[in-house]
Parts: structure tokens; sequence; C-alpha cells
């Protein structure tokens, strides 16, 4: 008689095993701590609140990639840097042949983490996502406004930008002041 355990067992056990590790780091490394002096405090989202559904005349275009048709644009009176350390926006995306794409998301500068909170109808209303937690950044195509947003304007060289009114100047000015003037 052959015995119980064999090695298509073990590597079952193995591979039922493994999701469950990767989601319990995956939940530690949520569990992110900030030092605040000598006190150690859990990172903690703020309290959001949707705003107000944009309108053309506050949209600031921003360049992405000459890869796309889409023409992307952050509404400028939406723009908030919360305490949090999230800088919290409302993005439009308008495709080449007129379909458009409204969005109220953030991105965590420190973690290089963005964060889909909603998505606007066609009355002008908001539609809260059902998969709104935070998800890390990739420079692919599909998302490369993400990682732009990121690098040129909102989070230049990993730290967030100072104000709304400095993040705002770089969505004019087509990306970070300081990173256009270094490309000479």
């Amino acid at each position: 008689m052959k015995p119980v355990c064999s090695s298509r067992l073990l590597l079952l056990f193995f591979v039922a095993w493994l999701p469950a590790v990767a989601v319990s780091l995956q939940a530690a490394a949520a569990e992110e701590t900030l030092e605040d002096g000598d006190e150690v405090r859990k990172w903690q989202e703020a309290a959001v609140e949707f705003p107000a559904f944009p309108r053309q005349e506050d949209l600031l275009t921003f360049y992405v990639s000459a890869a796309t048709d889409n023409r992307f644009f952050v509404d400028g009176s939406t723009l908030s840097i919360g305490r949090d350390g999230v800088v919290r926006y409302v993005l439009v995306i308008e495709a080449a042949g007129g379909a458009r794409n409204v969005t109220f998301e953030g991105l965590r500068c420190q973690t290089k983490e963005r964060r889909l909170y909603a998505s606007g109808r066609l009355d002008g209303t908001w539609s809260r996502s059902r998969n709104d937690e935070w998800k890390r950044l990739q420079a692919l195509a599909a998302n490369r406004h993400h990682a732009a947003l990121y690098f040129d304007y909102f989070c230049p060289e990993g730290s967030i930008v100072g104000s709304v009114d400095e993040a705002r100047d770089a969505l004019r000015r087509g990306g970070k002041a300081d990173r256009l003037m270094n490309i000479r």
C-alpha cells in the first residue's frame, strides 16, 4: 500500500497556502505606520466627500504621451491635498471620438498608489466605486495618465507638491517647473 501523503498532495497544499500568505503580507503592508516624533501611528485616510461635477471652464489639460489621441484633464477646482497626504482630483478623459470618462480619484505620493473613489454619470452625479482599494501605480500604457500625474505634476521626485496652487501651476505649465528647467 502507498503512503497517503504524496508529492502531489504536498504541492496542492503549497498552492492553496501561497495565496493566503500573499494576502497576509499585503494586509501587513497596508498597515503602514508613520513616525510623529516619538509616537508611531498607523496611516489613516481622511473622510472623503465627493466634489461637485466638473465644469468645462475649470478643466486643466495635461500631457500624457504621444501614443494616445485621448485628451486628459484635471478639474482644478476639485484639486485638494488632504492632511492624510492624499492628492484628490477629478480626472476627465476625452477620446478622439467624443466619448468622455469622468472619475474622482486620489494619489498617495508616499506609497505610489492610486484610488478610484467614484465614476461620473451622464446626469452629472457620482457612482461610488465598488473596487476602491489603493492600487500600486504602474507605468503601463493602460494607466499612463496616473503615472504622468504622479511623476510630472503631483509627486515630482516622489514628494508631494507643496500646495494646491503649486499643483495647478504645474498642470498649467505642462509639468513641474523644476523638472522642466532641468531638461534643456
